[in-house]
């Protein structure tokens, strides 16, 4: 019944320090050390850290040269125009910053590309636009750190380029004026892993912060919220202040356009989590760009009536409907190829292509097919001659490194450790799948490919008390460097017949000693089959918490069962 392999961490010395010196659960500080938190003065900071524990801006490279040059472009009237990328991050960041520059009286415009006919970038064929425009100064957003082309052509045309982003750069950087990116090794900013809307909101904060505005800062971290966490940035360091502040920020909008799509989503007025964000609010928005028009998105959330954005996000929601059935359409024609192949069983990476698939949604398939094979994964979509690809990969594997090895077959790339994109010519597929499998089967050892549960700490359920939880809930918010903490309960006693719900999950009663809990095996119906009432079992899990008439309800939503 187990396949994977249970992997728990050992007791830790630091553990036991900063549950003594922070007055914690040990259980809680083994998490807080399994994070890489050592230190008390830290451990502090990531359960207590505020707004005042933000780096100063002006420690990003650049950032004294793009200010000065935004308030030169405000005093003269010049025309600004914010190029950007198309997901969720990309759209955030052109609203913040266009709202916070016509907030200073800016002449400003913006221009996000259609994914599906221009693709990701800055690129020189919308040069023509600029000087239509007669733009004197460009601001990008989640984008232009490779932009060299594009940047070298506006410096020859006297237009100023300000790059704003958190991609890795290139081999050569763009001249740009400034360049604001805490993921180049010489920015200065002391965290490196910050979102585009993070960049935006540092630039943000330096802009205001001498202004009559300075109050209003803490209202953009609502969107600096949904952008790193629809971004799956690290959610540690300066993203964490910005998720939770931006959290409690979401329970009460002012505006109308977030307040329509919250309705939507059925969570105004409710403790948002990052789990509503990533699958709720940050879908919707996603959907746009990816079918083809950002431009919906952006507008929602300048929205000045509440029959406009009802429509907006309506539309939007219409959207995020047909990108799902598209997806389900691509899952179904991915797994099918995969079995009927045995793709999974014959390589560390796994490559499938189709001319029917629909380029904006195969990134989506590629995380769920990653999760259900344990490897690394890249779709193709074939258009026009060209093959356009989109990977996610398990920790195992930097898909980013792993591309740099094969540069030369592409038209571009770029991309993180775990998520790239990619574009080649069609007739060079065959000779690439050859050469990035063999590059993967020297990164990969076939052992790294069993799926691993990391367990935070054994614990009794005798454990869970209310001093444990009161601890646990400062853990919060959870995501990509943060994960939620994972136990192992062993020797609990099944006392109840298991059972499915809607024939998809299975639900059941544990005990220890005097303790007993609700858990729900989500997407495991074979569970109800293997575990027998009695049974003595070994139980890894996670907490969730639901409301139930009112008062709040602990329940273990399970991993894996050994008996």
């Amino acid at each position: 019944m187990n396949t994977s392999l249970w992997i728990v961490s050992p007791p830790k010395d630091e553990a036991n320090k900063l549950a003594q010196e922070l007055d914690l659960p040990v259980e809680i500080a083994q998490i807080i050390a399994n994070r890489g938190i050592s230190n008390p003065e830290s451990a502090y900071k990531f359960l207590f850290g505020t707004l005042d524990d933000l780096y100063n801006p002006h420690t990003m490279r650049d950032m004294k040269v793009a200010i000065a040059r935004i308030k030169q472009a405000l005093s003269r009237d010049e025309k600004i125009i914010i190029f950007s990328d198309y997901d969720v991050d990309g759209i955030l960041s052109v609203v913040m910053l266009t709202k916070a520059l016509e907030t200073l009286g800016g002449n400003v415009e913006y221009f996000i590309p259609n994914r599906l006919k221009e693709g990701y970038g800055l690129k020189d064929k919308y040069f023509d636009f600029v000087l239509n425009k007669k733009a004197s100064l460009i601001i990008s957003a989640d984008c232009g750190i490779k932009a060299t082309g594009f940047v070298q052509k506006a410096k020859e045309k006297g237009i100023d380029v300000i790059i704003t982003d958190h991609h890795l750069p290139g081999e050569k950087l763009p001249e740009a004026l400034a360049i604001l990116n805490p993921a180049l090794p010489d920015s200065g900013y002391p965290d490196k892993n910050l979102a585009s809307v993070g960049v935006v909101f540092k630039f943000i904060q330096a802009l205001f912060e001498h202004e009559t505005y300075s109050s209003s800062i803490p209202h953009y971290l609502k969107l600096v919220a949904i952008g790193t966490i629809a971004d799956i940035a690290e959610l540690r360091g300066e993203n964490r202040i910005f998720v939770k502040y931006g959290l409690k920020g979401l329970e009460n909008v002012s505006n109308i356009g977030l307040k329509s799509l919250m309705d939507t989503c059925g969570l105004r007025g409710k403790n948002i989590s990052v789990a509503d964000i990533g699958y709720r609010i940050g879908p919707r928005i996603n959907a746009a760009g990816r079918l083809g028009n950002a431009d919906l998105a952006v507008q929602l959330f300048f929205s000045k009536s509440l029959p406009e954005s009802l429509e907006l996000v309506n539309h939007l929601d219409i959207l995020n409907t047909k990108r799902q059935k598209i997806e389900e359409k691509i899952l179904a024609q991915a797994m099918e190829k995969i079995k009927v192949r045995s793709l999974d069983k014959r390589y560390k990476l796994l490559i499938l292509g189709c001319n029917e698939w629909h380029r904006g949604v195969i990134g989506i398939v590629s995380s769920k097919l990653k999760d259900i094979f344990y490897r690394p994964v890249i779709l193709f979509a074939y258009e026009n001659g060209r093959a356009y690809g989109s990977g996610r990969s398990i920790t195992e594997l930097h898909l980013i490194n792993c591309l740099n090895g094969c540069k030369d077959f592409f038209l571009s790339y770029g991309g993180h450790m775990q998520a790239i994109g990619c574009v080649l010519p069609r007739e060079k597929m065959n000779s690439f799948k050859k050469a990035i499998n063999s590059l993967a089967n020297e990164m990969l050892a076939k052992e790294e490919l069993r799926r691993k549960i990391r367990i935070d700490a054994k614990i009794d359920f005798n454990s869970i008390n209310f001093d444990f939880l009161e601890k646990y809930f400062l853990l919060f918010p959870f995501g990509r460097g943060n994960p939620k903490p994972v136990f192992l309960t062993e020797r609990a006693e099944v006392v109840s017949i298991p059972h499915k719900i809607q024939n998809k999950h299975t639900k059941l009663l544990v005990r220890q000693k005097d303790r007993t809990f609700e858990a729900i095996g989500w997407d495991k119906p074979e569970l109800a089959q293997s575990i027998k009432k009695y049974a003595i079992v070994d139980l890894v899990y996670s907490l969730q918490f639901s409301e139930f008439l009112g008062e709040e309800k602990i329940s273990l939503s399970v991993e894996e069962v050994k008996t």
